[in-house]
């Protein structure tokens, strides 16, 4: 069963992508005593994923900011290396947080995996936003298939 609003977002170890280089961080301690937003994308470099939904949360940080949110992260099925690049080519700065969830721990861990081995991609983030209050979850915006309405900055942004 996915995470609900009122859950805890669980305590696992990812890989945060930096200009230094990859760095472990543990969501616990990541999320705790903050307002956060965090986005789940299927993979870096996808069509919808690099088009509106990193960009979307770029271009709305400082409003989200602006509104309370104290971290803004983005976490995908992809490794360190991989976001950085994608972070990069996006022109993302420190604005927003890149996780790698390279075996997928922390996203089977929150109910939130897909499997797209029959398209070669493996097992993925299904596409997701959350807001969470000192780890806990107080929206969730899950994505049906081929929809990009509940994860949209805009759409969090009306939630904060």
């Amino acid at each position: 069963m996915p995470i609900q609003p009122g859950d805890t977002i669980p305590s696992v170890k990812l890989m945060q992508a930096t200009v230094e280089g990859p760095r472990e961080v543990d969501t616990g301690e990541l999320f705790r005593g903050k307002t956060a937003v965090l986005f789940g994308v299927p993979g870096a470099f996808t069509p919808t994923c690099s088009a509106k939904h990193l960009p979307g949360f770029a271009e709305h940080a400082q409003a989200l900011r602006d509104k309370g949110v104290d971290l803004i992260a983005c976490m995908a099925v992809n490794d360190a290396f991989v976001l950085a690049a994608w972070a990069q080519d996006q022109g993302i700065g420190e604005e927003i947080v890149m996780l790698a969830d390279g075996s997928a721990t922390f996203t089977r861990a929150m109910g939130l995996e897909m499997d797209l081995g029959p398209r070669g991609m493996g097992v993925r983030s299904q596409r997701f936003a959350l807001i969470a209050r000192d780890g806990v979850v107080s929206y969730l915006g899950v994505e049906a298939a081929g929809s990009f309405e509940a994860s949209r900055a805009e759409t969090v942004l009306a939630k904060l």
